[in-house]
């Protein structure tokens, strides 16, 4: 049985965000902005449906989606570009493949204790990112 993420996650690192954008063709200047945030993460997970909010000082991102359904996400406060996303899960891990103008994009989230671990997947980069649960 998958873990229930529901909590609040206080960010806590992450690694190769620049490369990671440049291969998503991610302008200079929102390049290193993206960078220089501290995203927290708010998710609520019930039964099939999940609500993953990326909280920053400028704006917040939020997926609301049920698990195993595809739909179109809006990635416009990110890239500009939509994309047609599916999250499920890979054991206990929540895997989300998003299929659009790049190729083998996505990400996965899963649970160390009490840190929330996050690698995003854009062509051939990586990039990961730690959270620590608080709430």
């Amino acid at each position: 049985m998958p873990p229930n993420l529901t909590g609040y996650y206080r960010f806590v690192s992450q690694e190769n965000m620049d490369n990671y954008l440049r291969a998503l063709d991610i302008n200079v200047v929102l390049r290193k902005l993206v960078c220089l945030l501290k995203p927290d993460k708010e998710i609520i997970h019930t039964g099939n449906h999940m609500v993953i909010r990326t909280i920053t000082s400028l704006r917040d991102y939020v997926m609301d989606f049920d698990l195993g359904v595809q739909f179109e996400e809006d990635l416009g406060p990110v890239d500009g570009r939509k994309c047609q996303t599916t999250v499920s899960w890979e054991g206990e891990q929540l895997v989300c493949e998003q299929l659009g103008e790049k190729r083998n994009r996505g990400w996965r989230h899963w649970l160390e204790g009490d840190q929330l671990h996050l690698v995003r997947r854009g062509a051939v980069q990586l990039a990961k990112s730690q959270s620590l649960r608080v709430g």
